[in-house]
Protein backbone atom coordinates (compact mmCIF):
# COMPACT_ATOMS: atom_id res chain seq x y z
CA UNK A 1 0.00 0.00 0.00
CA UNK A 2 1.38 3.39 -0.95
CA UNK A 3 0.08 5.84 1.64
CA UNK A 4 2.59 8.50 0.65
CA UNK A 5 0.82 9.52 -2.53
CA UNK A 6 -0.51 13.03 -2.97
CA UNK A 7 -4.14 12.12 -2.30
CA UNK A 8 -3.09 10.65 1.01
CA UNK A 9 -0.62 13.24 2.22
CA UNK A 10 -0.94 16.36 0.09
CA UNK A 11 2.77 16.20 -0.72
CA UNK A 12 4.35 17.97 -3.71
CA UNK A 13 4.52 15.61 -6.68
CA UNK A 14 6.26 15.57 -10.00
CA UNK A 15 3.28 16.64 -12.17
CA UNK A 16 4.00 20.06 -13.67
CA UNK A 17 0.59 21.57 -14.47
CA UNK A 18 2.12 23.96 -17.04
CA UNK A 19 -0.76 26.42 -16.74
CA UNK A 20 0.88 28.81 -19.21
CA UNK A 21 0.33 26.24 -21.99
CA UNK A 22 -3.43 26.40 -21.77
CA UNK A 23 -3.74 29.55 -23.88
CA UNK A 24 -0.78 28.82 -26.15
CA UNK A 25 -2.08 27.01 -29.28
CA UNK A 26 1.41 26.24 -30.57
CA UNK A 27 2.61 24.69 -27.33
CA UNK A 28 -0.57 22.63 -27.08
CA UNK A 29 -0.24 21.48 -30.66
CA UNK A 30 3.32 20.36 -30.02
CA UNK A 31 2.27 18.55 -26.85
CA UNK A 32 -0.56 16.75 -28.64
CA UNK A 33 1.79 15.57 -31.37
CA UNK A 34 4.40 14.36 -28.88
CA UNK A 35 4.68 10.57 -29.22
CA UNK A 36 4.98 10.27 -25.44
CA UNK A 37 1.70 12.08 -24.77
CA UNK A 38 -0.83 10.06 -22.80
CA UNK A 39 -4.59 10.41 -22.30
CA UNK A 40 -6.28 9.27 -19.08
CA UNK A 41 -9.97 8.43 -19.32
CA UNK A 42 -12.72 9.37 -16.88
CA UNK A 43 -16.11 7.72 -17.04
CA UNK A 44 -18.84 8.85 -14.66
CA UNK A 45 -16.36 9.69 -11.89
CA UNK A 46 -14.31 6.52 -12.41
CA UNK A 47 -10.73 6.35 -13.67
CA UNK A 48 -9.34 3.82 -16.12
CA UNK A 49 -6.58 1.86 -14.41
CA UNK A 50 -4.54 -1.30 -14.70
CA UNK A 51 -4.71 -3.33 -11.49
CA UNK A 52 -1.82 -5.75 -11.11
CA UNK A 53 1.22 -5.87 -8.84
CA UNK A 54 1.43 -2.08 -9.18
CA UNK A 55 -1.88 -0.33 -9.84
CA UNK A 56 -1.50 2.55 -12.28
CA UNK A 57 -3.51 4.82 -14.52
CA UNK A 58 -3.84 3.54 -18.06
CA UNK A 59 -2.71 6.18 -20.55
CA UNK A 60 -3.85 5.95 -24.15
CA UNK A 61 -2.13 7.59 -27.11
CA UNK A 62 -3.78 10.78 -28.37
CA UNK A 63 -4.79 9.03 -31.60
CA UNK A 64 -6.92 6.55 -29.61
CA UNK A 65 -9.58 9.18 -28.83
CA UNK A 66 -10.83 8.98 -32.42
CA UNK A 67 -12.70 5.78 -31.46
CA UNK A 68 -14.95 7.95 -29.27
CA UNK A 69 -15.59 10.45 -32.06
CA UNK A 70 -13.47 13.05 -30.27
CA UNK A 71 -10.81 15.46 -31.51
CA UNK A 72 -7.52 16.53 -29.87
CA UNK A 73 -9.06 19.92 -29.02
CA UNK A 74 -11.56 18.07 -26.79
CA UNK A 75 -8.77 17.01 -24.44
CA UNK A 76 -7.99 18.74 -21.15
CA UNK A 77 -4.32 19.51 -20.66
CA UNK A 78 -3.18 18.35 -17.21
CA UNK A 79 0.50 19.18 -17.66
CA UNK A 80 3.78 17.30 -17.83
CA UNK A 81 4.59 14.09 -16.02
CA UNK A 82 7.78 13.20 -14.21
CA UNK A 83 9.40 12.13 -17.48
CA UNK A 84 8.24 15.41 -19.14
CA UNK A 85 5.62 13.57 -21.19
CA UNK A 86 2.39 15.55 -21.80
CA UNK A 87 -0.65 14.31 -19.89
CA UNK A 88 -4.23 14.89 -21.07
CA UNK A 89 -7.64 13.79 -19.83
CA UNK A 90 -10.87 12.92 -21.62
CA UNK A 91 -14.32 12.43 -20.13
CA UNK A 92 -16.29 9.71 -21.93
CA UNK A 93 -19.28 9.70 -19.60
CA UNK A 94 -21.63 9.91 -22.57
CA UNK A 95 -20.62 6.35 -23.51
CA UNK A 96 -23.04 3.76 -22.16
CA UNK A 97 -21.18 1.16 -20.09
CA UNK A 98 -17.80 1.24 -21.86
CA UNK A 99 -16.09 -2.15 -21.75
CA UNK A 100 -12.28 -1.72 -21.56
CA UNK A 101 -11.79 -4.89 -23.61
CA UNK A 102 -13.62 -3.11 -26.43
CA UNK A 103 -11.57 0.08 -26.14
CA UNK A 104 -8.53 -0.06 -28.38
CA UNK A 105 -5.43 0.17 -26.22
CA UNK A 106 -7.32 -0.40 -22.97
CA UNK A 107 -7.95 -4.12 -23.06
CA UNK A 108 -6.07 -4.71 -19.79
CA UNK A 109 -7.78 -1.88 -17.94
CA UNK A 110 -10.79 -1.44 -15.71
CA UNK A 111 -12.80 1.59 -14.59
CA UNK A 112 -12.50 2.05 -10.84
CA UNK A 113 -13.79 4.50 -8.27
CA UNK A 114 -10.93 6.63 -6.94
CA UNK A 115 -11.81 5.97 -3.29
CA UNK A 116 -11.08 2.29 -3.88
CA UNK A 117 -7.70 2.68 -5.56
CA UNK A 118 -6.22 5.91 -4.22
CA UNK A 119 -3.81 4.28 -1.79
CA UNK A 120 -2.66 1.82 -4.46
CA UNK A 121 -1.55 4.50 -6.90
CA UNK A 122 1.84 6.17 -7.03
CA UNK A 123 2.13 9.87 -6.22
CA UNK A 124 1.87 11.13 -9.79
CA UNK A 125 -1.01 8.86 -10.77
CA UNK A 126 -2.96 9.71 -7.61
CA UNK A 127 -2.56 13.41 -8.38
CA UNK A 128 -3.62 12.96 -12.00
CA UNK A 129 -6.60 10.80 -11.03
CA UNK A 130 -7.86 13.35 -8.51
CA UNK A 131 -7.23 16.21 -10.95
CA UNK A 132 -9.06 14.59 -13.87
CA UNK A 133 -11.98 13.44 -11.72
CA UNK A 134 -12.47 16.90 -10.22
CA UNK A 135 -12.33 18.55 -13.67
CA UNK A 136 -14.91 16.09 -14.99
CA UNK A 137 -17.29 16.99 -12.15
CA UNK A 138 -16.81 20.71 -12.73
CA UNK A 139 -17.47 20.42 -16.48
CA UNK A 140 -20.60 18.36 -15.89
CA UNK A 141 -21.98 20.95 -13.48
CA UNK A 142 -21.16 24.02 -15.58
CA UNK A 143 -22.47 23.24 -19.03
CA UNK A 144 -24.64 26.35 -18.78
CA UNK A 145 -23.88 29.86 -17.63
CA UNK A 146 -24.84 30.57 -14.04
CA UNK A 147 -25.71 34.16 -14.97
CA UNK A 148 -27.85 33.91 -18.13
CA UNK A 149 -28.37 30.17 -18.61
CA UNK A 150 -26.80 29.97 -22.07
CA UNK A 151 -24.65 27.01 -23.04
CA UNK A 152 -20.96 27.43 -22.24
CA UNK A 153 -18.03 26.40 -24.44
CA UNK A 154 -14.75 24.90 -23.28
CA UNK A 155 -11.56 26.94 -23.63
CA UNK A 156 -8.01 27.04 -22.23
CA UNK A 157 -7.49 23.31 -22.70
CA UNK A 158 -10.34 22.40 -20.37
CA UNK A 159 -9.78 25.00 -17.63
CA UNK A 160 -12.32 27.65 -18.67
CA UNK A 161 -15.94 27.54 -19.77
CA UNK A 162 -17.03 30.69 -21.55
CA UNK A 163 -20.52 32.05 -22.10
CA UNK A 164 -20.65 33.87 -25.45
CA UNK A 165 -23.91 35.84 -24.85
CA UNK A 166 -22.81 37.51 -21.61
CA UNK A 167 -19.05 37.10 -22.10
CA UNK A 168 -18.64 35.56 -18.67
CA UNK A 169 -15.79 33.13 -18.03
CA UNK A 170 -16.23 30.34 -15.50
CA UNK A 171 -13.25 28.68 -13.83
CA UNK A 172 -12.90 25.42 -11.87
CA UNK A 173 -13.57 25.93 -8.17
CA UNK A 174 -12.61 23.93 -5.11
CA UNK A 175 -14.76 23.94 -1.98
CA UNK A 176 -12.65 24.45 1.18
CA UNK A 177 -13.54 22.31 4.18
CA UNK A 178 -11.90 22.26 7.59
CA UNK A 179 -11.24 19.02 9.44
CA UNK A 180 -9.89 19.09 12.97
CA UNK A 181 -8.58 16.93 15.75
CA UNK A 182 -9.97 18.59 18.88
CA UNK A 183 -7.95 17.96 22.05
CA UNK A 184 -7.92 19.32 25.59
CA UNK A 185 -4.26 20.33 25.58
CA UNK A 186 -3.46 17.14 27.43
CA UNK A 187 -4.36 13.51 27.05
CA UNK A 188 -7.89 13.59 25.60
CA UNK A 189 -9.24 14.06 22.07
CA UNK A 190 -12.77 14.43 20.75
CA UNK A 191 -14.08 12.08 18.05
CA UNK A 192 -17.55 11.64 16.64
CA UNK A 193 -19.50 9.35 14.35
CA UNK A 194 -22.40 9.63 11.97
CA UNK A 195 -25.22 7.10 11.93
CA UNK A 196 -24.52 6.20 8.30
CA UNK A 197 -20.97 5.01 9.05
CA UNK A 198 -20.06 1.37 9.65
CA UNK A 199 -20.39 0.25 13.28
CA UNK A 200 -17.60 1.43 15.57
CA UNK A 201 -16.10 4.02 13.22
CA UNK A 202 -15.15 7.31 14.89
CA UNK A 203 -13.50 10.23 13.16
CA UNK A 204 -12.51 13.86 13.56
CA UNK A 205 -15.07 16.63 13.11
CA UNK A 206 -15.28 18.49 9.81
CA UNK A 207 -17.35 20.97 7.82
CA UNK A 208 -17.36 23.43 4.95
CA UNK A 209 -16.02 26.96 5.23
CA UNK A 210 -18.80 29.52 4.85
CA UNK A 211 -18.63 32.84 2.91
CA UNK A 212 -16.74 35.59 4.72
CA UNK A 213 -15.24 33.17 7.22
CA UNK A 214 -11.59 32.54 8.06
CA UNK A 215 -10.41 28.95 8.41
CA UNK A 216 -9.94 29.38 12.16
CA UNK A 217 -13.46 30.77 12.49
CA UNK A 218 -14.80 27.79 10.55
CA UNK A 219 -12.97 25.38 12.88
CA UNK A 220 -14.49 26.98 15.99
CA UNK A 221 -17.98 27.23 14.49
CA UNK A 222 -18.13 23.66 13.18
CA UNK A 223 -16.84 22.17 16.43
CA UNK A 224 -19.35 24.14 18.48
CA UNK A 225 -22.25 23.38 16.13
CA UNK A 226 -21.57 19.65 16.07
CA UNK A 227 -20.51 19.05 19.67
CA UNK A 228 -21.12 22.16 21.78
CA UNK A 229 -17.38 22.27 22.58
CA UNK A 230 -15.69 25.69 22.57
CA UNK A 231 -12.35 25.91 20.74
CA UNK A 232 -9.80 28.46 21.98
CA UNK A 233 -6.95 27.83 19.50
CA UNK A 234 -6.51 26.21 16.10
CA UNK A 235 -3.24 25.47 14.34
CA UNK A 236 -2.88 24.39 10.72
CA UNK A 237 -1.57 20.86 10.25
CA UNK A 238 -1.80 19.80 6.59
CA UNK A 239 -4.17 19.52 3.63
CA UNK A 240 -5.57 16.89 1.32
CA UNK A 241 -7.29 17.16 -2.06
CA UNK A 242 -10.67 15.47 -1.79
CA UNK A 243 -12.37 15.29 -5.20
CA UNK A 244 -15.56 13.71 -3.86
CA UNK A 245 -16.71 15.73 -5.60
CA UNK A 246 -14.70 18.99 -5.44
CA UNK A 247 -13.22 19.71 -2.03
CA UNK A 248 -9.88 20.33 -0.38
CA UNK A 249 -9.61 19.30 3.27
CA UNK A 250 -7.68 21.74 5.48
CA UNK A 251 -6.49 19.97 8.59
CA UNK A 252 -6.12 21.58 12.00
CA UNK A 253 -5.19 20.69 15.54
CA UNK A 254 -7.70 22.53 17.72
CA UNK A 255 -7.57 23.00 21.48
CA UNK A 256 -10.79 22.99 23.48
CA UNK A 257 -11.49 25.40 26.31
CA UNK A 258 -12.04 22.42 28.61
CA UNK A 259 -12.94 18.75 28.40
CA UNK A 260 -15.43 18.15 31.16
CA UNK A 261 -17.53 15.63 29.27
CA UNK A 262 -20.25 18.13 28.42
CA UNK A 263 -21.06 17.41 24.78
CA UNK A 264 -24.14 18.76 23.03
CA UNK A 265 -24.43 17.02 19.66
CA UNK A 266 -26.38 18.34 16.69
CA UNK A 267 -28.33 16.11 14.32
CA UNK A 268 -25.26 15.39 12.15
CA UNK A 269 -23.70 13.13 14.78
CA UNK A 270 -24.98 9.93 16.29
CA UNK A 271 -22.31 10.02 18.99
CA UNK A 272 -19.33 12.10 20.13
CA UNK A 273 -16.90 11.15 22.88
CA UNK A 274 -13.72 12.25 24.59
CA UNK A 275 -11.05 9.55 24.34
CA UNK A 276 -7.88 9.31 26.38
CA UNK A 277 -4.82 8.40 24.32
CA UNK A 278 -4.31 5.02 26.03
CA UNK A 279 -8.05 4.35 25.97
CA UNK A 280 -8.14 5.00 22.22
CA UNK A 281 -5.09 2.85 21.59
CA UNK A 282 -6.66 -0.10 23.41
CA UNK A 283 -10.08 0.44 21.79
CA UNK A 284 -8.60 0.39 18.29
CA UNK A 285 -6.60 -2.75 19.03
CA UNK A 286 -9.67 -4.57 20.29
CA UNK A 287 -11.74 -3.25 17.33
CA UNK A 288 -14.20 -1.59 19.71
CA UNK A 289 -13.32 1.62 17.86
CA UNK A 290 -12.40 1.78 14.19
CA UNK A 291 -10.58 4.78 12.79
CA UNK A 292 -10.88 6.16 9.22
CA UNK A 293 -8.88 4.71 6.34
CA UNK A 294 -5.12 5.42 6.47
CA UNK A 295 -5.38 7.43 3.25
CA UNK A 296 -7.54 10.06 4.93
CA UNK A 297 -6.35 13.26 6.53
CA UNK A 298 -8.65 12.46 9.44
CA UNK A 299 -6.60 9.35 10.22
CA UNK A 300 -3.37 11.29 9.86
CA UNK A 301 -4.56 13.88 12.38
CA UNK A 302 -5.45 11.16 14.87
CA UNK A 303 -2.22 9.23 14.29
CA UNK A 304 -0.05 12.32 14.69
CA UNK A 305 -1.82 13.34 17.88
CA UNK A 306 -1.47 9.83 19.28
CA UNK A 307 2.22 9.79 18.39
CA UNK A 308 2.73 13.11 20.16
CA UNK A 309 1.03 11.83 23.33
CA UNK A 310 3.07 8.66 23.58
CA UNK A 311 6.32 10.45 22.76
CA UNK A 312 5.88 12.61 25.88
CA UNK A 313 4.47 9.95 28.18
Amino acid sequence: MNVTNTLALGLPVSLDRSAHWRKDPERLKAALSDQRAGVVLVWRSQNLVVIDDRTSLLRLPVTAIAQFGRQPEDLWCLGLGEDSSPVFALDISEVDQPAPDRIAGAEAGTFSELRQIATLLGAEDANIAAYSRALATWHYNHQHCGRCGAATVVESAGHVRRCAPCEREWFPRTDPAVIMLVHDGGDRCLLGRQASWPPGVYSTLAGFVEPGESLEMAVAREVFEESGVVVTAAHYHSSQPWPFPTSVMLGFMAQAEHADGAIAMDDELEDARWFGAEELRIATRTKEVRLPHPMSISRRLVDDWMASRFSVS
